[in-house]
């Protein structure tokens, strides 16, 4: 269960809300440039571009969930459950498995517009990575020009225009996209009663054109509410207004401990947010246990390093007490 969304103010900012029962040992991970990534068709590739999000480390090699590179492409991986299909490598496709997309993606394009031709020829293969079993997941891809969703089913791949810059789960996007029309009458304008001429009906308060918003922690719900925040949001274009109003987005879809079990009984939480500035290559982030919004730079000697940066999460909340 995750959101992710992007946002042009001044500048363009990409990120999302990863929601999980557990926790996978994320950290915020820098991967340089001319970094080498063995694939499991067969091939090397060595990144052109250096690019930062939130991974697992294994061996050195960054799983992420999501990242920016230096030129501002961004991709998030979302799950996709019963929807996700993954098929065995062919020869005269572009092969790679779900968790390759990023870092070779980001490691060697630097805008969607130069990406589509390989995108044409992607097929996403069942190769885990060692022993850890594959997430069934469906991708966001986002530039300071486009956005695009990817999701591979039975039926092949599909490449989705994301006109809206948000994504969820289930179901696929394109049932996503026909549902926000049940939700055309909402406003977040002061509205005149449209119930009958016949009787006089007032608002007692702001915000009543918006009655029938879904509220509830499911995925179309949130794709709703995200989508109906975002396009109806007054911001700045400063860095700390653009930041502040996006991470208020996230919050306005995450999940509370027990708002929200499993079939296992296990408490869906949003683990993390963030939001990069994808311009600047600036990774802002906050955890469920730590409310301040904590930022990392992806500066000159980080792209030009010969490892991995990587930066454990802070924790702990950091309250500030006046008295």
């Amino acid at each position: 269960m995750c959101t992710c969304l992007n946002l042009k103010t001044k500048d363009h900012y990409f990120g999302r809300n990863l929601d999980l029962e557990y926790r996978f040992d994320e950290k915020v991970v820098i991967t340089p440039r001319n970094y080498e990534f063995v694939l499991k068709n067969g091939n090397k590739i060595y990144t052109k571009y250096a690019m930062i999000g939130m991974a697992n480390v294994n061996d050195n090699y960054p799983l992420y969930a999501e990242a920016s590179n230096e030129k501002g492409l961004s991709i998030a991986g979302l799950y996709f459950p019963k929807n996700a299909y993954y098929f065995n490598p062919k020869e005269d496709k572009l092969s790679l498995t779900p968790y390759e997309l990023i870092p070779y993606f980001l490691g060697l394009f630097g805008s969607i517009k130069e990406m589509k031709e390989s995108l044409k020829k992607l097929i996403i293969t069942n190769i885990p990575y060692q022993n850890l079993p594959l997430a069934s997941l469906h991708f966001m891809i986002s530039d300071q020009e486009e956005c695009l969703v990817l999701e591979q089913t039975k039926d092949g791949l599909k490449i989705y225009e994301n006109p809206v810059g948000v994504l969820t789960n289930n179901p696929p996007f394109d049932y996503q996209m026909t549902n926000l029309i049940n939700y055309r009458n909402l406003s977040s304008h002061y509205e005149l009663s449209r119930f009958s001429d016949k009787i006089n009906l007032e608002q007692y308060c702001n915000g009543m054109g918006a009655i029938g918003l879904p509220g509830d922690n499911s995925s179309s719900s949130r794709f709703v509410r995200a989508t109906f925040n975002k396009l109806n949001l007054i911001t700045k274009d400063d860095e700390e207004s653009s930041v502040t109003n996006f991470f208020h987005i996230l919050d306005s879809v995450s999940m509370i401990s027990g708002t929200t079990l499993t079939k296992e009984g296990k408490s869906d939480i949003t683990i993390y947010s963030s939001c990069i500035n994808t311009d600047k290559g600036i990774y802002y982030y906050k955890t469920y246990t730590n409310s301040q919004i904590t930022a990392i730079k992806m500066n000159d000697e980080n792209k030009n390093s010969s490892n991995l940066t990587i930066f454990n999460l802070i924790e702990k909340n950091q309250i500030n007490y006046l008295n």
